[in-house]
Order: structure tokens, then sequence, then C-alpha cells
């Protein structure tokens, strides 16, 4: 084992898989580079003990397979990736040992068996003495508002109700790094705000405990994170503090706009507007307006994308100008919202 401090360390790590071959390959076809997927693509990160440290990205950025190659279920294919100093290929059982994971939309836990009856299955394959793992059990059910369902089994959970059992699953064996990939997906705002509540007091209480969540809400990312990773397409884009990562923007203008009568095309015009940098857009049923979040290069620019609107039939409602948000700084770098991947 190395002498390394960090939590998590990762050198130049990749990950390459292979696709299978059509039935039919044409021989003009090139040969190896249409069956590959890189999914990681060199990517190095020092996450720091006692760091509560997130990694955002689209769907299919790679986040959840480097939290694979982290949690040793998966091997890299070239580079090298170190938890609490072990290795993840050459000291897999050393890593297991201090980690635990819990995934959104997860099946995990025997249906047959009820909610406590899981969770201390689950503390004895990490060698948690009965007594504390029954006293961990019934503090996280009670977090988690869920002791009123400790004796039900987990087959007649919903699936808000199986989510809330595997977060509880997650910090019962009191891991050293504990892999969040997407905690909250299917929970409603109430428990989504425990769990967050209860993240950060467990990381208070346990100061060299640490975290590495990936999540789909950006205020999420922005309340719990020390530090933010932006992935894309297997590479880190950007990596700091979420006030620093605000800060990159500071020089660029950010604006609300709500029009109505916009159709698609006259969107896609405002977005290819000379000086607009970045735009996403929401549209309200209710009052049937767009609301635009523009990313500009310069004050100025604001004129011409009001004549943009103008000319696309639309009528302008509301403008505002804003401070950069993580949203904003994430849709400069990847090209795209966050919350396009939720609802596609």
């Amino acid at each position: 084992m190395s002498q390394s401090p960090l939590a998590i360390k990762t050198d130049n790590v990749g990950r390459i898989y292979k696709k299978k071959a059509a039935k039919r390959v044409s021989r003009a076809s090139s040969p190896d580079s249409s069956r590959q997927l890189v999914a990681l693509d060199g990517v190095t990160l020092e996450v720091e003990k006692g760091e509560l440290f997130g990694l955002l990205g689209p769907n299919g950025a790679g986040k959840t397979t480097l939290i694979k190659v982290l949690t040793t279920l998966l091997t890299p294919s070239f580079g090298s990736a170190e938890v609490l100093g072990y290795d993840v290929v050459r000291e897999p059982k050393a890593i297991r040992e201090r980690i635990n994971m819990v995934s959104g939309g997860e099946t995990s836990g025997y249906g047959i068996l009820t909610v406590k009856e899981n969770l201390w299955m689950f503390s004895q394959f990490y060698g948690v003495p009965t007594k504390e793992a029954h006293r961990r059990s019934d503090e996280l059910l009670a977090r988690l508002e869920l002791t009123g369902m400790k004796d039900t089994r987990v087959s007649g959970l919903s699936t808000g109700e199986r989510q809330r059992m595997n977060f509880c699953r997650g910090f019962i064996t009191d891991p050293e790094v504990l892999f969040l990939d997407e905690p909250t997906l299917g929970l409603d705002v109430h428990i989504a705000r425990v769990t967050r509540e209860f993240t950060r007091e467990w990381m208070r209480k346990n100061p060299e405990r640490t975290v590495l969540l990936t999540t789909h809400y950006m205020a999420e990312a922005d309340e719990l994170c020390d530090r933010i990773a932006i992935i894309d397409k297997g590479r880190v884009l950007a990596c700091d503090t979420p006030e620093n990562l605000k800060r990159m923007l500071q020089a660029q203008p950010v604006f609300q706009i709500r029009a109505g009568g916009l159709s698609e095309s006259g969107i896609d015009g405002i977005r290819s507007t000379t000086g607009v940098i970045g735009l996403t857009q929401e549209f309200d049923l209710e009052t049937s307006h767009h609301s635009l979040n523009l990313i500009l290069q310069e004050e100025s620019v604001i004129s011409d994308v009001v004549g943009a609107i103008g000319a696309a039939g639309g009528k302008l409602v509301g403008l505002e100008k804003h401070e950069p948000t993580l949203e904003d700084v994430f849709v400069k770098l990847v090209g795209r919202s966050l919350k396009e991947d939720v609802t596609e």
C-alpha cells in the first residue's frame, strides 16, 4: 500500500468497451475504432479525506463507469486508481472492506426478507457486531422515516421506500469512503432533503469519512459538495469548488428571458445569434411562455437576442440579468443542460 493521504486518486484512468461486431461487416470499414466505446478517457482526480466530492455530467459521460472502477467492479483499461492508498486492481479486497455504495434505482435486497432483516444481513457482510448493527439500523430507519416499515418485506415496498432502505444500507457499515450514485433518484422533495442533511451530519461526526456523489440535481450538488468535477465524454472539463466554478462566468453576463409565441425553430435562431454562448429553455404549460437562460459574450448582445425573438414571431414578456449558477457553468462546458437528461 502506498502512503498516499488521499481518499481517492486516479491517474490518467481510461476504460474502453469493445462493441459487438455486426453480423455483416464491410471489408472496406475501418477495423478497431468503430468497435470501441471510450467510456473514460484519461481521468485524473484527487479527493482528500473528509471531502464531499461531486461528479456532474450528462448521461453517458462516464460517471458510473468511474465509480465502478473505484469500487473495484471494473478494471481500468489504462491508467491507475487508488482508494485510501490501495490499488483498485492489485488490492480490491482491502478497498471493499472500507467502502460502500448506494445507487439510485437499484433493486438490491432480498424481497422475502424484511427491511430490518436486510439491513442486518448487509451489516454482517462487513462484520459489524450485531448489537451495533441493530443500533445503527434503528437510527437510520428513524431518520429516513422508515421505522413503521421495518417489519415489511422488501418485495412490498414502493420504489421510494426501497431507495430509502438502500440509502440506510450504504451507511450502516460506517464506511471510510461512500459512493452515492444518484442517491435521491425517486425520492420526494422532503425525503431528499432529509438524506442531504443526514449525509452532512454523518461527515461532521466522522471528519475523515469521504463521500463521492453523482447527481442530476444542480441544487443538491451546490448545497452539498466541497468540490465538483464536471465530466463529459469520459474527460474532466473542470474541477473546483462550486463558487470558483461560478466565477468562471463572471465576465460573461447571464440573462433570463420569458417570451411567448416561440417555436422550436425560433429558439434555434436565438441560439445561433452571434454572441450567444449558451442557451437552455423550459416551457410553462400554464402560461404558454418559454423561459430562456442565456450566457452571452457581452451585455450588448442582449439587444440582438431581443431582435431575434421579434424576428421569430415571439413576444418578450420579461427580462432580467442574474448571477451565474452551477447550471450556467455546466451549459457552457458541456453545451446542454443537465435537466435535458432527466426529461429524455
